[in-house]
């Protein structure tokens, strides 16, 4: 079972990927990881591989709180295909939804690389599609790697053995680890689909126009799953999670920048300028917390190391729960993440997201408060040299710095460059250099085909 996952994930790694014969070790390499990601993110699946030779009935126990939500857990039942296409499905219809207008792709738009469609801070939703969340929505691509949660993230190629910190997870916060928790929390938030509950939500799924094929798919022999509702919400998110495989849709690697790692096309001479200032450590220092290079396994940079850090981004009064001057999000900390809140040094730490694609973005940071790049390298650059430009001014005066994060954990606040300023408090990067930076990271946009490979390459 486990290599048939490797072996689908290899043909579809080469073609992502775009390697030639030649690079049979990458790919090794590349497979390596994908046998790896899924023994740290369906271990139930590594589990049924061991025992693939067990009867169904034995593989598959009656008890829904222990059924295994994996291919083939009945016999031939269901199989990755079965799964991928009813996520597919699932995914794009808004009749699972309270208000019967949301669904999965209304906030992780596919044609805006699974993240949000507008400039809107945060969606609307709930049963009258009035509802406002209190976070910007990321995008789902290029999670398929992403480590559990830790506090302790060590990685000897990368860092020498040091402490990384709190590193992993999924949302803003890391509070799920796998796609098929993370699942779970729009399927039954009041703000976004607006589920009650598992038996509204299978309500809405036997109506379905691919309710028999659900059925099929995931009931046990003998049974209807959608008796059970938490076998089907568990069904549910299990096919969420297998779509959000898919290589073509969710880590394509189709970039221009990819095509250049492959020597598929060269960059230009501002994106190259770019590029060298988004790695420097005296200048952008972006490749600090978004790594840039090929890692030794041979794997495509992600641009984001899945670790936290706290930026102290301006607080967005466009989002209502921002109303309440005693209200603070403050990420690992809570409120919707609870098991770190005793932890102050952990208070106002957001995951770094990939900058892949972010060049189609419309809004910015945790909480949505800026909404271009521009913008954002801007705040990088001029947040400690410029702060009135960013905060609210006193009428003293005084500009009140970090005001989204309580004066008790301002010392959480990352003060290394692009943020500190060079001797004589100049910017690390000027007006021409963020355009540099600007034009490098749309290198990142996926969808990118080099019209003549060897005639760019002067072959």
């Amino acid at each position: 079972m486990l290599s048939t996952f490797r072996d689908e994930g290899r043909i579809a790694l080469e073609v992502a990927l775009g390697l030639s014969q030649g690079h049979g070790v990458r790919v090794a390499a590349m497979v390596a990881c994908l046998g790896g990601w899924l023994l740290i993110q369906m271990p139930s699946l590594a589990a049924e591989s061991v025992g693939a030779s067990a009867a169904p009935t034995e593989r598959a126990s009656t008890n829904p709180r222990r059924l295994r939500y994996v291919p083939r857990v009945y016999g031939e039942r269901p199989s990755v295909a079965q799964l991928t296409a009813l996520g597919r499905k699932i995914f794009s219809d808004p009749g699972l939804s309270a208000s019967g207008k949301m669904a999965c792709a209304t906030c992780h738009s596919p044609e805006h690389a699974f993240g949000p469609p507008n400039a809107l801070p945060v969606q609307l939703g709930g049963e009258d599609m009035r509802r406002a969340g209190a976070r910007s929505v990321p995008s789902l691509r290029y999670l398929q790697t992403t480590l559990p949660f830790t506090e302790h993230f060590f990685e000897d190629d990368e860092t020498g053995g040091e402490d990384a910190g709190p590193t992993g997870g999924l949302t803003w916060d890391g509070r799920v680890n796998t796609p098929h928790e993370q699942a779970r929390i729009p399927l039954l938030a009041a703000h976004e689909m607006g589920n009650a509950s598992a038996q509204e939500l299978a309500a809405r799924l036997r109506r379905a126009v691919y309710a028999n094929a659900f059925r099929e798919a995931f009931s046990a022999p003998g049974k209807d799953v959608f008796d059970d509702a938490e076998q089907t919400l568990g069904w549910t998110t299990a096919a969420l999670e297998v779509f959000q495989q898919s290589p073509a849709e969710f880590y394509p690697f189709s970039s221009k920048y990819d095509a250049f790692l492959r020597r598929q096309t060269q960059l230009s001479a501002e994106e190259l300028r770019g590029l060298a200032l988004f790695n420097d450590p005296e200048k952008g220092n972006c490749a600090s917390c978004h790594p840039s290079t090929v890692k030794q396994s041979g794997a495509f940079p992600l641009f984001t190391d899945a670790g936290y850090v706290a930026l102290g981004a301006p607080r967005n009064p466009e989002i209502p729960a921002n109303r309440d001057r005693e209200y603070y999000d403050l990420g690992l900390c809570g409120p919707l993440r609870l098991d770190l809140a005793a932890n102050p040094d952990y208070c106002g730490r957001f995951k770094t997201p990939t900058l892949r694609n972010v060049a189609i973005r419309e809004s910015f940071f945790h909480n949505g408060s800026l909404h271009s790049l521009k913008d954002v390298l801007e705040f990088y650059v001029q947040r400690d040299t410029r702060p009135e430009r960013w905060y609210p001014i006193a009428s003293d005066g005084s500009v009140h710095r970090y005001d989204d994060l309580p004066a008790a954990y301002h010392g959480n606040v990352n003060v290394e460059a692009p943020f500190a300023p060079r001797a004589g408090a100049g910017a690390r990067l000027s007006a021409e250099e963020i355009q540099d930076v600007i034009a490098f990271l749309k290198t990142l946009t996926d969808g990118y085909r080099p019209q003549d490979a060897t005639a760019q390459l002067g072959h």
